[in-house]
């Protein structure tokens, strides 16, 4: 049955990518040396309506001031969990559709201002279907300000889409310091076309689609900043050398997230719509160590770098967190560390990676690691467009035990 399932899924991949593949005249002219790039600016510059692979249908109006995309992203995922814990007899095994996103984004008025609408109908629920909201103007490349609800920006892995990941999704040391989304405001910039890249920004500090309580909460706001040093030119941070890099591309980052939480009950903080204080989170696995009631000072720091060349890739990114009670003085360290590698044995389209996660919740408590060595391959049919990944994984959770949970993950993506 399974191997049916697969073989569906892979016809149907292939025919998408057949349709998605299907040229304009205007192209096939172009590639012919029919006309020009500036007869093909030209005629693709007055079209009212146009689609384009992974920017979705795009409207534009007839004196160019306004702008609509419409695009949208789907992930389904098969995952199968064998676990040393003899509490589980069997494997676990799922299906599910990890992600359905739909956007809308353009410009309004003037080029300068641009804006982004997005949801996501699969995680959080209606509390937490909207991501993104937010508009942009730019005064000038080194000089932005961005008004809404985004994503916070500390750590290359988190700031990166779920969609342009090199493993079926991030490492678990991004997904346990990620702040995650939240409302505010920020100034940043392109310095130098990029040899530079600056975020500065000012949040509500309750996460995402969410404000903190009128009585019994803290009034602080979170703040948080990201330089980037892009010496051989502007890098995003999109996983995988997918354009097979002629020259080297070498990007060093560095973040700072603040904010102030409470805690308000014996197992909660004031909001767990901030990632960090979730479930997962290291500070939400701390939360034991502080006194119910008392206000809790959280920094949290992040150092990274990204190399890509000829198809090769890797990344690295070191992140530490403290948490202090303001009533109790007592202290929460934690760190955590992933390092990922990938190359393409087949340019642009077959890749395989490497990468080893680290977490420390609590430096001052012994048997509480967790590390995860994974191993991915990667097929591309139209870049991050559409492809197939799957991943294996040996996790070591000395907080359970000291068990090994093997874990594999098939995941089909499509963007449109």
């Amino acid at each position: 049955m399974r191997k049916k399932v697969l073989a569906v899924t892979v016809l149907a991949a292939a025919l998408a990518v057949q349709n998605a593949a299907a040229k304009s005249l205007e192209d096939v002219l172009k590639e012919k040396g029919v006309i020009s790039e500036a007869d093909y600016a030209a005629v693709t510059k007055s079209r009212p309506l146009d689609y384009k692979i992974g920017k979705g249908f795009n409207f534009t109006s007839s004196d160019e001031k306004f702008k609509l995309s419409l695009g949208g992203r789907l992930q389904t995922r098969y995952t199968l969990v064998d676990s040393d814990d003899t509490t589980k007899t069997t494997p676990s095994s799922t299906w599910e559709v990890k992600r359905i996103k739909f956007w809308m984004n353009g410009y309004a008025y003037t080029k300068d201002l641009t804006y982004l609408l997005q949801v996501d109908f699969v995680n959080g629920g209606s509390s937490k279907l909207l991501e993104h909201a937010y508009v942009d103007y730019r005064l000038l490349d080194e000089v932005q300000l961005l008004a809404g609800q985004t994503k916070v920006p500390f750590g290359r892995q988190w700031l990166n889409s779920s969609g342009a990941q090199q493993f079926v999704d991030r490492s678990p040391a991004s997904d346990a310091f990620r702040p995650g989304y939240d409302a505010g405001a920020k100034l940043h910039g392109d310095i130098a076309k990029g040899l530079v890249t600056y975020e500065l920004g000012l949040y509500g500090g309750a996460g995402q689609s969410a404000k903190r309580a009128t009585t019994g909460a803290t009034t602080a706001n979170a703040v948080a900043t990201r330089l980037t040093f892009n010496p051989f030119g502007k890098m995003g941070t999109t996983e995988s050398d997918l354009g097979n890099s002629a020259k080297p591309l070498l990007s060093v980052g560095a973040n700072y997230y603040g904010n102030v939480l409470k805690k308000t009950t014996a197992t909660a903080l004031e909001t767990n719509n901030i990632t960090l204080a979730g479930t997962s989170g290291w500070l939400g696995s701390g939360i034991s160590t502080f006194t119910t009631g008392e206000r809790i000072d959280i920094d949290t720091w992040g150092f990274d770098a990204a190399f890509k060349w000829h198809g090769f890739s890797t990344q690295a990114e070191y992140l530490a967190g403290q948490a202090e009670g303001t009533t109790s003085n007592k202290i929460l360290r934690a760190e955590g560390v992933y390092a990922q590698a990938g190359y393409f044995v087949i340019p642009k389209t077959l890749e395989a990676a490497l990468r080893y996660s680290y977490i420390d919740p609590n430096r001052s408590k012994a048997n509480d690691l967790r590390t995860d060595v994974q191993g991915a391959v990667s097929y591309y049919f139209n870049m991050h467009n559409l492809k197939i990944q799957g991943d294996v994984t040996d996790t070591h959770d000395q907080s359970r035990g000291r068990v090994d949970d093997m874990t594999y993950r098939i995941q089909a993506q499509v963007t449109f």
